[in-house]
């Protein structure tokens, strides 16, 4: 909201870069089609071990970010920020000024790679379901998802982890227990 984010202040907007976990109620989400309250738990957004603070050039090196993400030692998310991410911090940031403003402190999540448990139809598929109206498209494609084997289980660990490769950036790894209520 009249914040004018560059390429050359955009060290002036992120101290630093932690590691956070997205996690969502499949079980709310899927036969509601309703994102906000799936995500809303309690815990349901670790955040941690380390918020690292970064110079302006280690924040450079951004694009040599390599996200890992594995439930109970199967790997599911391994990608590098370049080119697999679609949208860099500075465009997130330029997106968001559009209609919120941001403070000193706030935590604001950029995306995921390909390799979460929800994911997007065939293009064929989606194609077809884009001739359908709205309620029923999703209802559809949330019907599909409902038997998804790799949503989490009660008792799996994930491990959420992001460093560059060299290792000169790391924000350790995050592990996690999945407990069912």
């Amino acid at each position: 909201m009249g914040t004018t984010i560059s390429d050359a202040n955009l060290a002036e907007f992120i101290a630093g870069l932690v590691v956070t976990n997205d996690i969502s109620a499949r079980d709310v989400q899927l036969p509601q089609t309703q994102f906000y309250e799936a995500k809303s738990y309690p815990t349901f957004t670790p955040v941690g071990p380390q918020l690292v603070l970064l110079t302006a050039d280690e924040l450079a090196r951004f694009g040599e970010l390599r996200l890992r993400l594995s439930v109970s030692g199967v790997e599911r998310q391994n990608a590098l920020v370049d080119p697999d991410m679609l949208y860099r911090p500075l465009q997130a940031l330029q997106s968001l000024t559009q209609f919120q403003e941001l403070a000193p402190g706030d935590l604001v999540l950029t995306g995921t790679p390909a390799g979460t448990a929800l994911s997007a139809p065939p293009k064929p598929l989606a194609m077809i379901g884009n001739l359908l109206p709205p309620s029923l498209k999703w209802k559809v494609f949330f019907s599909r998802q409902a038997g998804n084997p790799n949503y989490l289980q009660h008792g799996d660990i994930v491990e959420a982890s992001v460093a560059t490769d060299d290792g000169a950036i790391d924000l350790g790894t995050q592990r996690n227990a999945v407990r069912f209520a």
